[in-house]
């Protein structure tokens, strides 16, 4: 069901035309920002957008999240129709906007309600239900992850993604990965290792540390989506060679342009900018600021031009 290298769910970021510059790079699996069940069902115009897949979009799939078993059920109908590789049960996000709400995360303070909604929504499509959570809401005593595992199991899930820390560390301290082992040792289902995957030697010893199914990479991705091809090449054995300064640039011009077929040029640039970390070295303060003032795909592109021409750029001359 799972490769062994996933793009994880992130809100503002894993749009489509992240996905496909992370597909490009070896991500074969990519699952959407979380939509709102409320938004899903009322048909707003943010789920319209996140829920858009083109032909070549595929396979994804597509994250549901909020605090309503009835919402969380009309909306899986509704979005099995977009025909994605399965849906997802976000019940890990930690952030207070969402878990004020009693939505992501919050689902960890009442695992049998957890549970019972897991059980409601898996049973109203034909398409396999997953849910993505952390090993527990606050202290080692509270973690239930393991029992979790199982009765998500017993529920109809069919996988599982654990974040490796408690929904109050947010993304501070270490993940845990020994967590997704034990849970991963109580079930039949696949597991997917998530938190701290940050490079190519990362998923091998997440891997070889849990015997999950694959990982789950998130943050990472966000500056170096090239993090995938390595890490598959990593899980063969082999090596693959780091991006050049030449596919940096390649990389944010494809985002750019785009976004602004997408989003409009004003709503095209602000967005692309999210992703400006892919240019890695060459983002230097000036470059930032140049990329950031300019308010024209010209003029955009004009900066990226001149960023190997620069006579004072030494990454100019080890370009390929």
């Amino acid at each position: 069901m799972f490769p062994r290298v996933v793009l994880a769910p992130m809100e503002d970021v894993t749009d489509v035309v992240f996905r496909r510059a992370c597909r490009s790079v070896g991500a074969t699996l990519c699952v959407t920002e979380f939509i709102g069940a409320e938004q899903i069902v009322h048909d707003s115009r943010i789920a319209r957008r996140k829920l858009a897949r083109p032909a070549d979009d595929n396979p994804t799939a597509i994250q549901i999240y909020g605090p309503d078993p009835d919402l969380l059920v009309a909306a899986a109908r509704i979005a099995a129709r977009a025909q994605p590789a399965f849906l997802d049960i976000n019940c890990g996000c930690w952030v207070p906007r969402v878990v004020g709400r009693g939505a992501g995360a919050a689902w960890l303070r009442e695992p049998a309600a957890m549970i019972e909604m897991a059980k409601r929504v898996a049973a109203v499509t034909e398409l396999p239900v997953t849910v993505k959570t952390r090993i527990g809401w606050g202290p080692e005593s509270e973690m239930p992850i393991i029992d979790l595992a199982r009765r998500l199991e017993d529920a109809g899930i069919a996988g599982l993604t654990i974040h490796c820390r408690v929904a109050t560390a947010g993304h501070s301290g270490e993940a845990d990965w020994s967590w997704a082992r034990r849970a991963r040792e109580v079930v039949s289902i696949p597991v997917l290792v998530n938190g701290d995957v940050r490079t190519a030697d990362d998923a091998v010893r997440a891997l070889a540390t849990t015997g999950c199914a694959g990982v789950m990479i998130g943050r990472a991705a966000i500056e170096h989506p090239w993090v995938f091809r390595e890490a598959r090449a990593a899980l063969d054995g082999t090596t693959h060679a780091a991006p050049t300064i030449s596919e940096r640039i390649a990389m944010y011009r494809m985002i750019v342009d785009a976004n602004v077929e997408q989003r409009g040029v004003r709503l095209g640039l602000g967005v692309s900018r999210r992703h400006v970390r892919v240019l890695g070295p060459l983002l230097d303060e000036v470059t930032k600021k140049s990329i950031y003032s300019a308010l024209t795909v010209a003029a955009t592109h004009a900066v990226l031009d001149g960023l190997l021409s620069a006579p004072d750029n030494p990454l100019a001359a080890v370009a390929m």
